[in-house]
This record gives C-alpha cells, structure tokens and sequence, in this order.
C-alpha cells in the first residue's frame, strides 16, 4: 500500500536533526510557504463550498464544522470569528470537536476514533445545512462519521482533506484537496497541512461572506457596532464609503441601532433605518446595489 501523502518522508529531512537551527528554520519556513500555495489548485471547489455556506445562511440553515485534532483547531477558530467578523448568528454555527474543543493545552487523542456521541450532536441537521469536515488523511473517523451522517440527512458536505483520492473527498459534494508536500516532520499535519487548511476554511468563509454582501470594497460592513472599538472601526467604514465627516458618520451609526449598512445608507440619503433596512431588504442585503438606488 502506497504511503499517504501526509505520511511521506521530506526531501530534505535525512539529518535535519544534525543541522545548524537556522538552516532548519529555512526548511522549515520555505516548507510553511509550499503548503499555503495548496489552496490556489482548489480555488473552485472553495468558491462552490462558500457559495453551499452562503445559501445555507442566507436560507436559516446552519454550518456545521467536524473534526479532530489540528483540523478541529482549524475549523473551531474559523467559525468562533465569523460572528465577530461578519455578525453571522451564533445560532446558526456549530463546532463539533472530537474530544470537544481543549480548555487546558492537552490535545484530546483517542478521541478522533469515538463517533458514538456525534449524531446525536448531529440529531437536527438537514437538507438546510452544511457540513464542512476537516481532516488532513481524509479517513479520520470522526470527520468520515459526521460527514457521512450529515449526507445521509440530507445536508450540503465540504469535505477538506490534504490526500487526494481519501475517503472524505470521496463523499463529499464539494471536494476541497489540499495536495500540500511532504511534511518536514513526517506526519505532523500540525504544520503544512494544517496551514494549507487555515488558509482554505478563511478563504470559504470570506468568499461566503462576500456572497451575503457583508463586503463591501474590502471592508465589514456587516459589523454591528456594539463597543468603543467597533464603533470606532463602524465610523471610519463609514466615511470612507460616504466621505461625511466622523460626527455625521456616528450620528448615522447611532441613527442606525449600530448596523454599518443602514448607516452607510443613512449617511447616504436614506431617511431613516426603516427605509435603509428596507432598501438592502431588495437587494437581498448587498449594500452597492442599494447605494447605487439612492446615488445613481
């Protein structure tokens, strides 16, 4: 049997422990580098994934994130920012870690092997949903039980794994490979393949993001501006788009309840955030559209 992808020896790994650090540093550096470009090759399978997450947001569904180990990192620190990033509703992610998400720093192990609660965590997923299951073998049987539950129910699967021809690619509607090289530690997907995968589930949820209209020429401005730091961030999104002033830009925020599109769009002409609220309702809650309305 051939050995996996992730399993195989690097090329310049034969006396690594012998060299000077700095050399190893290089390897190790130029190693990180070759992984990130993994994603490039997967750039269309990512777009179909992130516009399945976006239809199931925009439908009231839910993404479910599977994994284990780094991968369940990877995935965990995903959806913890998108509410943050994007005011996504927490009610409509979820994280299943093998083991749970750590509270201490040990890593739970033999956890990746113990699928017996996860339908159960799985028990209200459906044709609504998305799954998105992480796994850089592709055969973890964590992220095979939830991916394979979920397309059973019905659900959207991502599946994302750094072997080609892996189990989890193979049932998945939306193939994600990351065909990253050879780890310069063997088998410590913590590395490569787990950066390849940071750089993948950032690009879904952005590109998924964008889909929604909570991008707008590079800026959040689906934020809701609820402190200090984000009120400060929401007025100069503000009069960037606009250019009014910071004072009119912080009376259009607070005008809007602190929803960064209704106040680009206050700040733009609208009367107030019932009108705002109901222009980006016809644009299905892109803000160019509705801004091009009231300034043709």
């Amino acid at each position: 049997m051939p050995t996996a992808a992730t399993e195989q020896l690097h090329p310049e790994a034969r006396g690594l422990d012998a060299r000077p650090l700095t050399e190893v540093a290089d390897i190790l550096a130029r190693a990180q580098a070759d992984a990130s470009a993994a994603a490039l090759a997967a750039c269309p399978a990512i777009c179909d994934g992130a516009r399945a997450m976006a239809a199931a947001i925009r439908e009231g569904g839910t993404l479910h994130y599977a994994a284990a180990g780094s991968s369940g990192l990877m995935a965990a620190a995903d959806a913890l920012e998108l509410g943050g990033t994007f005011s996504i509703p927490a009610a409509q992610l979820r994280v299943h870690m093998a083991g749970g998400i750590p509270t201490g720093v040990e890593m739970p192990g033999g956890t990746e092997d113990e699928t017996a609660d996860l339908e159960r965590a799985l028990a209200d997923i459906g044709p609504q949903d998305v799954l998105i299951g992480v796994s850089a073998s592709g055969t973890t049987p964590y992220t095979l039980a939830g991916a394979t539950f979920a397309k059973a129910r019905g659900a959207t699967v991502i599946g994302i794994a750094n072997n080609p021809g892996s189990a989890l690619l193979s049932l998945a509607d939306h193939a994600v490979l990351l065909a990253t090289p050879a780890e310069v530690i063997s088998g410590s997907t913590r590395m490569g393949a787990a950066t390849a995968q940071k750089i993948a589930l950032n690009m879904l949820s952005t590109l998924m993001a964008i889909d929604l209209g909570h991008v707008h020429d590079g800026m959040m401005v689906n934020l809701r501006a609820d402190n200090i730091k984000l009120r400060a961030r929401a007025t100069g999104i503000v009069t960037r788009i606009t250019e009014v002033s910071d004072e009119t830009a912080a009376q259009a925020i607070e005008a809007a309840d602190g929803n960064v599109k209704c106040a680009i769009l206050i700040a733009s002409g609208a009367t107030d955030l019932a009108d705002a609220t109901t222009r980006l309702e016809t644009t299905g809650g892109k803000l160019r559209p509705a801004l091009l309305a009231l300034r043709p």
